[in-house]
């Protein structure tokens, strides 16, 4: 086992956002208090709001009249959309392949 790999099963769930640092917080419980339904609240926030971007993005891109700084911003913000439905992503996937113990 890696390293990352390793404190990923140590520490628990990744959460839907960093610290003041950027570096990832995990939650240690059993899935079921206040922050571990916050986060599950969180995710599925970023998860809408990926899915709005990516219909705004589809009609910026459709008027064929977009500029420089439109462009720009948009894919600034899909890079931070990416970023978050990929942590969904990883934290999800991590609790499937680690089922809470009965």
């Amino acid at each position: 086992m890696t390293g990352g790999t390793r404190d990923r099963a140590v520490a628990g769930r990744l959460l839907p956002w960093t610290g003041a640092d950027g570096r990832p917080c995990y939650l240690v419980s059993d899935g079921t208090g206040y922050v571990a339904r916050l986060a599950d609240e969180i995710e599925d926030v970023q998860i809408d709001m990926a899915d709005a971007l990516l219909g705004h993005a589809a009609e910026l891109l459709a008027a064929r009249r977009v500029t420089s700084a439109e462009l720009h911003y948009l894919a600034l913000r899909l890079s931070e959309s990416l970023r978050d439905v990929r942590r969904v992503a990883e934290s999800r996937g991590a609790r499937l392949a680690h089922p809470p113990r009965s």
